[in-house]
């Protein structure tokens, strides 16, 4: 078993769907299956449940009015299994109110309502751009033309405490060419016109660069060897797959091998498969058969 669970007679019922070598998926609602994990077990929770739209997908979703009272359940049961220093990492997309170019805010009231009422702490905010999204809303973006197309998903990072573990030595970026030079020619220290003092110590190589809060990761895995198989064997891929990259970016941030991480909406199980092959315990649960099934072939790859 990839994480600790209860030990009652029920866990009799807590049966993988599939397993690899390092974790597996379960097919259920994860409200139900997350009673099965003991208390601060999980290193890292890691998903992206279905976001609140204005009209339903076949993936299912709640309207953005019932989302907040729809999710509260299951960030309970997020926090009891979170270890004391661990992460849950919450991607979301926004929402259009209906028939109307304005948003709604329950992304922000969500959060509002783990942090106050939870007890969750906001550790940072993540922006998730996709270059390679479609314009939409359409209504809005191409036929009126009075709005941009929406190209970013809010990602919330919340910890049990106010310092969970954390290193972004493990995900830096290469260094620009600009950057590049300064290291191979030097820099004279000195006041910069906004009044931050730049030491010497700006011209270390730390092997690379810090990454913002911004991650550009385009999402195009409709070319993907998971995609191509699930079209083969007529099983209809998951509609909504966040990247690879993604899950890489946070699983390296935020844990260390060996830790166990959690994917409780896992549709294709994107993320069971990246913590699969960075050496990562890993649970995935999702209550759709398909997807579940579908899944399989990302550890065909």
């Amino acid at each position: 078993m990839t994480a600790q669970t209860k030990n009652t007679q029920e866990s009799s019922n807590f049966i993988p769907y599939y397993t690899q070598n390092n974790g597996a998926i379960y097919l259920g609602n994860s409200l139900e299956l997350l009673k099965f994990i003991d208390d601060n077990t999980i290193n890292l929770i890691l998903t992206s449940p279905p976001f609140a739209l204005t009209r339903k997908k076949e993936y299912g979703n709640e309207t953005s009015e019932k989302y907040i009272e729809w999710f509260l359940p299951f960030a309970y049961e997020f926090k009891r299994v979170l270890a004391e220093n661990g992460s849950f990492i919450l991607d979301l997309g926004g929402a259009y109110l209906p028939g109307n170019p304005v948003r709604s805010i329950y992304q922000y009231e969500l959060l509002v309502r783990l942090c106050k009422e939870v007890g969750f702490f906001l550790a940072q905010e993540f922006y998730h751009y996709n270059p390679a999204r479609l314009p939409t809303p359409a209504e809005w973006v191409t036929i009126r033309r009075i709005r941009v197309k929406d190209s970013v998903n809010i990602v919330w990072w919340l910890s049990k405490t106010p310092n969970p573990k954390a290193d972004n030595r493990n995900v830096l970026k290469p260094y620009s060419s600009s950057m590049k030079q300064l290291l191979k020619n030097g820099y004279q220290p000195k006041i910069r016109p906004s009044g931050h003092d730049i030491s010497d110590k700006f011209q270390k190589d730390n092997q690379g660069a810090i990454p913002p809060n911004l991650l550009e990761i385009a999402n195009t895995e409709s070319n993907s060897s998971y995609f191509r198989r699930c079209k083969a064997a007529g099983i209809k891929p998951h509609p909504a797959r966040f990247p690879k990259s993604f899950a890489e970016f946070f699983i390296k941030f935020l844990t260390d091998e060996g830790d166990v991480v959690l994917d409780p909406f896992a549709g294709s199980n994107t993320t069971g498969f990246v913590a699969e092959t960075l050496q990562r315990q890993w649970l995935a649960f999702e209550i759709n058969e398909d997807y579940v099934t579908g899944s399989r072939y990302r550890f065909n790859e």
